[in-house]
């Protein structure tokens, strides 16, 4: 890697450990992702990427507090930088955050809506990245938004109505193939793993599902990463 490339990382990460939230912050993240010398560095991608979600674990903390409109901002930044590193997982998991903290917040503040085309958009990039429950339960809040606004054009609401309840269809029946391959995989499991006590060994891999929600998901990956993170902080110290 070149001293060019790498000075511009640890620039990124002081800018991120300042907390600074801005598009300085961002033209840094860009400039060395669009080198030739990051792309082919799988150990630093690797390593950028859990430096990201660990930080963004410290921050969500550290702006419990404050107020929805600050809070959101800073959640659109680590949306953003998830996005722009490839962290298809993070940058979802906290769009959907952000859309629920934005409902949550809507009967105070009318500025905070979340429109049903919001919800669709998710809908369609959690169901391509294999999130089917989620775009699923993105599909139904879409078309609650119909059931609260007042009808202003019947002929295209019954259009996008149709489109939403097709992918959602499309949603529910991924899910359901999702979970008999993950029932399928844990069966061949077991029976692998009876096999090897018994001196006979057949490898197969379990595949996800894919179908965990974000809400409980990406809590637990954030405890397991603070936990990680504690225990490189012991190993430093002790080193």
């Amino acid at each position: 890697m070149s001293i060019a490339v790498s000075q511009q990382i640890s620039l990124f990460q002081s800018q991120i450990e300042s907390r600074r939230f801005n598009e300085g912050t961002i033209r840094v993240l860009e400039s060395f992702l669009a080198s030739n010398d990051f792309k082919y560095l799988d150990g630093v991608v690797r390593a950028l990427k859990q430096f990201v979600r660990n930080e963004s674990l410290c921050i969500i903390q550290e702006i419990a507090g404050k107020s929805t409109e600050h809070k959101l901002l800073i959640v659109d930044f680590l949306v953003r930088v998830f996005a722009l590193i490839g962290d298809t997982e993070s940058c979802l998991a906290l769009r959907y955050e952000a859309l629920l903290m934005r409902e949550q917040k809507a009967t105070n503040d009318q500025r905070l809506l979340v429109s049903y085309s919001e919800w669709l958009t998710f809908a369609e990039h959690s169901l391509e990245n294999g999130f089917c429950s989620i775009a699923k339960k993105a599909c139904e809040k879409a078309l609650l938004c119909f059931e609260m606004n007042i009808v202003v054009d019947p002929g295209k609401d019954d259009f996008v109505i149709e489109k939403i309840k097709k992918l959602r269809d499309v949603a529910v029946i991924s899910a359901s193939s999702r979970s008999v391959q993950a029932q399928a995989a844990e069966y061949f499991k077991k029976k692998t793993t009876l096999q090897t006590s018994q001196g006979s060994y057949i490898s197969v891999e379990a595949k996800s599902s894919g179908s965990t929600l974000f809400r409980n998901g990406i809590k637990r990956r954030h405890r397991r990463q603070l936990d990680e993170h504690r225990h490189l902080e012991q190993n430093q110290e002790a080193s």
